[in-house]
């Protein structure tokens, strides 16, 4: 018998699945199956349908609460999960589904000695705090234990958080239901993260407009049925359809208007029209200090990061709540010491590097950092520009789990950090990112088993104005070849903008066709041609995702490759020269 710390009560039985590898449930896990679709992980192909689920916590995508609500409400969710490390995505699912929906499952994390012992077994029980483990059902209690229960981690408000007159006056639903039903959530949270009291925030990025299923529109509408109305400025993410096009697209009703509707049901909240998943593009960009409620797992890392506004990695639903209340916990990452870095990682000098060295040191870092946050040296002098570091905030946000990280001599907190770690002595564990690491990221993005190129996908996250232009340049004078088809996705107000500057007009000549209000994460068949066997990114996160959630082979490369894809159908998958011996 185990003692676990509760973060969600209750009982649950069943064969125990364990890995050391944290697990995205968005992107990663079949919202209608249980079966684990992401290629690059440890247990891909498993089914953790009634399994009681053993990872470190999630990683990746901000996505995941409202992907395990949806496994939830499909009945093919874990019995229970077990955690290691602090976990609030998979936690808010549970809880949302519990607030709303009267569904649940137990949640317990467990200490990193305890959590290693659980792969010599293969059965399972929870109950009350408790985890019984064997290797056969008989080794387990025949019959629920009878020792009193841990203090209930879904009783009421924890005393220890000092509330103000007017975080009582919400809670108490004096706001309204729904900002009083999000409050009481909202503090579920913030106890489990150790806050001691709530602070103001200024504006809200909400990442639970993505529609993974009937449970997404059916959150919104309760809150709407409650008069929900977001209290601060509120951007919205990305959704699943480009809302005005997706019927000339060929997207079906059953999955077009729900999606549809997701968006405009939170418009009608008070949210404004963005819909995008680079927010830091937008007019509305907050300011470096600035306390904010941003989720969408690339945006939290470049907000933090590169801008140094301060944000959580806020779940989907929390970035709801939060909204509606004006009020986040006073932890993580809104805090000084939430914001030290806990591991230090030197780059060797890399020979020449192009584009492609972010995206794939993201990539590397985020797995091997995992929640540390990172303070990165040996990169002065390498000048990356606004867009070399999205794409590093992408492919990082995709394989970590933290909030942030520091560059030396690039970001704008790493002089403070920087004095942390010698301070603290980090620098003397220090990792250090050799150009092998990085080629073993390049070949594990291209995942491509032919030169073929059907497809080109570019804007994950959005592209920016300046890579229109770029983008525009490389094509300009060229012939695409007529059997690539060619895709950007970005924000409508960029989109305008660019327009207005010229470089869409060279590119819709070209034969680039232009996606608005929607992201690579979410788009599949029929905007994806099915007669389209290989697709080609510069992407770091789509190369990634991409696989699992298309069912194709992916070339990772340049912008500049891509550009030389579009026109000749084809890609040698050849590692840079950088990447030579």
């Amino acid at each position: 018998m185990i003692e676990g710390s509760v973060l969600v009560n209750g009982s649950a039985t069943g064969p125990l699945i364990t890995s050391d590898t944290g697990l995205s449930f968005w992107g990663g896990v079949e919202p209608t199956t249980g079966d684990v679709i992401d290629q690059h992980h440890p247990l891909y192909g498993t089914n953790i349908s009634g399994s009681v689920l053993a990872i470190p916590n999630g990683r990746g995508s901000c996505s995941g609460s409202g992907a395990l609500l949806e496994l939830i409400l499909n009945d093919c969710a874990p019995a229970a999960l077990i955690f290691s490390e602090a976990e609030d995505i998979l936690t808010l699912g549970v809880l949302v589904a519990e607030a709303m929906f009267q569904r649940s499952l137990p949640i317990l994390r467990l200490s990193r000695s305890e959590f290693a012992s659980l792969n010599q077994y293969s059965t399972a029980m929870v109950h009350c705090g408790q985890m019984y483990v064997g290797n056969t059902s008989d080794e387990l209690p025949t019959e629920i234990p009878l020792s009193p229960a841990p203090e209930d981690a879904r009783a009421s408000v924890d005393s220890s958080i000092a509330l103000t007159s007017l975080d009582l006056e919400i809670l108490q639903g004096k706001q309204g239901k729904a900002a009083g039903m999000a409050m009481e959530i909202l503090l579920k949270i913030a106890n489990i993260q150790g806050a001691k009291a709530l602070i103001d925030v200024t504006q809200a990025h909400i990442d639970a407009c993505i529609y993974h299923g009937p449970s997404s529109l059916r959150f919104a509408t309760e809150l709407q049925h409650l008069e929900a109305r977001f209290k601060i400025p509120t951007t919205l993410n990305a959704i699943s359809v480009d809302q005005r096009n997706w019927r000339q697209q060929g997207i079906s009703d059953a999955v077009g208007q729900p999606a549809s509707d997701l968006g405009s049901v939170y418009m009608q909240m008070g949210a404004q029209l963005s819909y995008t998943c680079a927010p830091y593009l937008l007019d509305t960009a907050p300011s470096f200090g600035e306390q904010i409620v941003w989720a969408e797992s690339n945006a939290v890392m470049y907000a933090n990061s590169v801008i140094g506004a301060r944000t959580q990695k806020y779940p989907d639903f929390l970035d709801v709540f939060i909204a509606l209340t004006g009020r986040a916990p006073a932890s993580g990452s809104h805090l000084n010491s939430g914001r030290n870095p806990t591991v230090c990682i030197n780059v060797e000098a890399i020979n020449k590097p192009d584009e492609s060295f972010w995206p794939l040191l993201g990539y590397y870092i985020g797995l091997h950092a995992g929640n540390d946050i990172p303070m990165i040296t040996g990169l002065k002098g390498s000048a990356p520009d606004a867009d070399d570091l999205k794409a590093f905030s992408a492919a990082y946000a995709t394989t970590g789990s933290s909030s942030m990280f520091h560059m030396d001599g690039i970001t704008p907190e790493a002089v403070t950090a920087l004095k942390y770690c010698k301070q603290n002595g980090l620098f003397d564990n220090a990792i250090t990112v050799t150009r092998n690491n990085l080629l073993t990221s390049f070949q594990e993005l291209n995942s491509a088993d032919t030169s073929t190129v059907d497809a080109i996908c570019l804007g994950n996250p959005h592209f920016s104005q300046i890579e229109c232009i770029k983008l525009a340049t490389l094509c300009k004078g060229r012939n695409k070849h007529p059997d690539v088809k060619f895709m950007v996705t970005l924000a409508r107000a960029v989109y305008a903008n660019a327009k207005a500057q010229g470089s869409i007009e060279t590119l819709e000549t070209f034969g680039v066709q232009f996606i608005t209000d929607t992201c690579w994460c979410m788009i599949t068949d029929p905007v994806i041609p099915p007669t389209a066997r290989t697709l080609m990114t510069n992407s770091g996160k789509y190369a990634h995702y991409g696989p699992a959630l298309v069912k194709r082979g992916i070339h990772f490369g340049t912008l500049a490759e891509c550009v030389d894809a579009a026109c000749t159908g084809k890609h040698t998958g050849s590692r840079p020269l950088w990447l030579r011996d």
